[in-house]
């Protein structure tokens, strides 16, 4: 489970996005959580959340996302604040690596942090990712090429990899 700081003050926004209503969430260091509606509960869990639209983190993230599925932005460039065991952050952080358009697998990502035998880990960190999309855990496929679970629904990494010219390289 993702450990956050103890006492911090978290802010969200809701924005609506092409893949659904997504709940944006900081703090005063960066950009949080990214979630669905009814997102898993293991899945970033952060306490003291109030609502503020107006939150400069959060204005700059839903811009980013805009631009993103407005076809405008392949890289994202605001402040991330992950929660998470060491481990847990050492794969989300190669996830920002994973070019635009492009896709890893489960055992390329344990490579890339020096870990190759914990392929499973890996699959368990990339679950638990609390910024899918900012970090880019639907680029993670199997080692067959085919589509694995995604917190948001296969159906959903579908969609971003279509978006971002990817899934002509996937199995499907």
């Amino acid at each position: 489970m993702s450990s956050v700081a103890a006492g911090t003050q978290y802010f969200s926004k809701s924005i609506d996005s092409p893949v659904g209503p997504l709940i944006l969430v900081a703090s005063a260091r960066g950009l949080a959580a990214v979630r669905w509606p009814k997102a898993s509960p293991r899945c970033a869990p952060i306490a003291n959340v109030a609502e503020a639209a107006d939150n400069p983190i959060l204005e700059e993230a839903a811009r980013q996302l805009t631009e993103y599925f407005a076809g405008e932005r392949t890289h994202f460039s605001i402040e991330l604040d992950f929660g998470g065991t060491d481990f847990q952050r050492q794969v989300w952080e190669a996830l920002l690596t994973i070019p635009f358009g492009e896709t890893r697998s489960y055992g390329q990502i344990a490579k890339q942090i020096g870990r190759p035998t914990a392929v499973r880990a890996v699959g368990a960190a990339n679950g638990q990712n609390p910024l899918p999309i900012i970090a880019p855990c639907h680029r993670v496929i199997g080692s067959t090429g085919k589509l694995t679970g995604f917190g948001g629904g296969l159906p959903m990494k579908e969609q971003l990899l279509t978006h971002e010219g990817a899934l002509s390289a996937v199995l499907l």
